[in-house]
C-alpha cells in the first residue's frame, strides 16, 4: 500500500490534468514564432473594418485548408471556421480570434504600419489594428498548425473560430456584433469549450492577466431626450428649462455609482459623453438630447443600475415639468469566467507562462464580444502581455489610440498557452 502512494505522488502531469504534449507543443510553437510575427506584421499593414476582413480571411482560410482542415467562409459575413479532426473521439474545443481593425490613423514610425484609409459613419478614416486583432489572428493561425502538427495525438476536435466585427457594426438600421452573429449561425453548437485571449498593452511581455467571474464588462449606450418649453432667455419662468434639467439629471446619475452600487463586490460606470441642445445665447431650447455609455458586471448589476438611470433622470425631469425619454440599448454582456473552468486551466496558464507571470487582475470597464460565446458554453478568455519587458503601463499607449504598439516576444507564449487549452481540456474529458 505503501509503495502504491508512493507511485501516486510520482504520476506524470497527465494524470493530473495536463497532457504529456507540452514539450513537442513548445518545440512546434517555437520553431513557428518567426512565421507568427510576419502574419501579424501582414495583417497590421493591410487591416480591415468589421465585416470587410476579406482579404484576412482569405489569408486565413487557404492556411487552415493547407493545413488539411474542413473550412467554412462567410460565416457572419466574412468569419472563417476550421474544424481540426483529432486522432482520437473527444470534446469539441474551439478556440476564438476577432479579426478586425478600427477606424484610426496610425501614428508611429513602423516599418509595416498602415497606411490603409476607408469610409467610416461617412468619414474618410485611416485604418488601423490599434487593438491587437492582428495579433490574435496570427497567433491563432500559429495554434492550428501546431496542433494540425499533432492531429493524430488529439483526443477530441478543434474548431478555430476567426471571428469578423467584434468592434461591432453600428450604421443606420444596422447594429450587429459579430461573436453575436457567428452565434446565431450555429457555431457554438457543437462546442464543449471555447477559449480566447486578448493582447493587453498594460501587461509586459511574457506574463498572463486572468480573473474568474465577471472579467470584463458589459456595454450598453444610453439615449436621452429632456423635453421641456421654449422660452426667452431673459424670461426663464415663462418656459421649461431642458438644460439646467439635464444637468440636474446628469448630476443624479453620479448617486448610482456613490450610492447605489455596492462597488466592494464590482465596480460601474456610467458616462454621459455629449450634451446637445439650444442654438443661440438668448433662447432656452425645446430640448437636451445626451448620449453615453454604461458599463457593468454580471446580469443583476446591469439590471439595477439601467433601473435607477431611468427612475432617476424620468423622476428628475417630472420635479422640473418636462419630459424624459430614455432609451438604454443593450450591446456585449459581461464576459464572465467560470469558476469552475478557470481553477480547472490554471495549471495549463502556470505551464505555459511559469507561476511568476500569471496575474490575477481587478475587473476591467472594457468589453469584450467573446461573452456571447460564454453564454452558450464554457468559455476562459485571458490577457496576453504586450508591453516591452520594463515598461510603464502609465504611459505605455492603450488600447484604441494611434500610437498603439506591441511588443512581439509574447506571441509565443500565446501559441504555447492556447495550445495547452485544447490538450489539458482533453486530457480532462477523459
Amino acid at each position: 500500500m505503501k509503495k502504491i502512494l508512493i507511485s501516486l505522488f510520482l504520476l506524470p502531469l497527465a494524470v493530473l490534468g495536463q497532457s504529456n504534449l507540452h514539450e513537442p507543443i513548445d518545440r512546434k510553437a517555437s520553431a513557428i514564432e518567426t512565421k507568427v510575427i510576419e502574419w501579424r506584421r501582414d495583417f497590421h499593414q493591410y487591416p480591415e473594418l468589421g465585416n470587410k476582413e476579406f482579404r484576412t480571411a482569405k489569408i486565413v482560410a487557404d492556411h487552415l485548408r493547407a493545413l488539411g482542415m474542413e473550412v467554412t467562409e462567410n460565416v457572419a459575413v466574412t468569419g472563417v471556421v476550421g474544424v481540426l479532426q483529432g486522432g482520437k473521439t473527444g470534446p469539441m474545443v474551439a478556440l476564438r480570434a476577432d479579426m478586425d481593425a478600427l477606424p484610426v490613423s496610425e501614428r508611429n514610425n513602423l516599418t509595416f504600419r498602415s497606411l490603409n484609409t476607408s469610409t467610416y459613419n461617412g468619414q474618410e478614416t485611416g485604418v488601423m489594428h490599434a487593438c491587437g486583432h492582428d495579433s490574435h489572428v496570427a497567433i491563432l493561425m500559429g495554434v492550428a498548425e501546431v496542433l494540425a502538427g499533432m492531429k493524430d495525438q488529439l483526443e477530441g476536435s478543434v474548431k478555430f473560430v476567426f471571428q469578423p466585427a467584434e468592434e461591432g457594426i453600428y450604421e443606420p438600421g444596422v447594429t450587429t456584433f459579430g461573436a453575436k452573429q457567428m452565434v446565431e449561425e450555429g457555431v457554438m453548437s457543437n462546442v464543449d469549450a471555447i477559449f480566447g485571449l486578448h493582447i493587453w498593452a498594460q501587461i509586459e511581455a511574457g506574463k498572463i492577466g486572468y480573473r474568474s467571474g465577471p472579467f470584463m464588462a458589459a456595454v450598453d449606450n444610453l439615449d436621452v431626450t429632456i423635453s421641456g418649453t421654449q422660452a426667452h432667455g431673459a424670461s426663464p419662468w415663462s418656459g421649461v428649462d431642458p438644460i439646467v434639467t439635464s444637468a440636474q439629471a446628469i448630476l443624479g446619475l453620479q448617486t448610482i455609482l456613490s450610492r447605489t452600487v455596492n462597488i466592494t463586490e464590482n465596480p460601474a460606470v456610467v458616462t454621459i459623453g455629449a450634451v446637445h441642445g439650444g442654438i443661440r445665447h438668448n433662447i432656452i431650447p425645446e430640448k437636451v438630447e445626451m448620449i453615453g455609455t454604461i458599463r457593468t458586471f454580471g446580469d443583476e448589476q446591469q439590471a439595477l443600475v439601467h433601473r435607477r438611470i431611468t427612475d432617476i433622470i424620468t423622476k428628475i425631469a417630472e420635479s422640473a415639468g418636462a419630459k424624459a425619454d430614455v432609451k438604454i440599448g443593450k450591446l456585449y454582456p459581461s464576459t464572465v469566467n467560470p469558476p469552475e473552468l478557470t481553477n480547472q486551466m490554471l495549471p495549463s496558464l502556470t505551464a505555459a507562462a511559469g507561476p511568476d507571470n500569471v496575474i490575477a487582475m481587478d475587473p476591467v470597464t472594457g468589453a469584450e464580444d467573446f461573452s456571447f460565446f460564454q453564454r452558450e458554453k464554457p468559455g476562459f478568455f485571458i490577457f496576453l502581455g504586450g508591453m516591452k519587458k520594463g515598461g510603464d503601463p502609465l504611459t505605455t499607449p492603450s488600447h484604441h489610440t494611434p500610437d498603439f504598439v506591441i511588443d512581439e516576444s509574447g506571441f509565443v507564449l500565446g501559441v504555447r498557452a492556447m495550445s495547452y487549452f485544447v490538450v489539458d481540456y482533453m486530457e480532462m474529458k477523459k
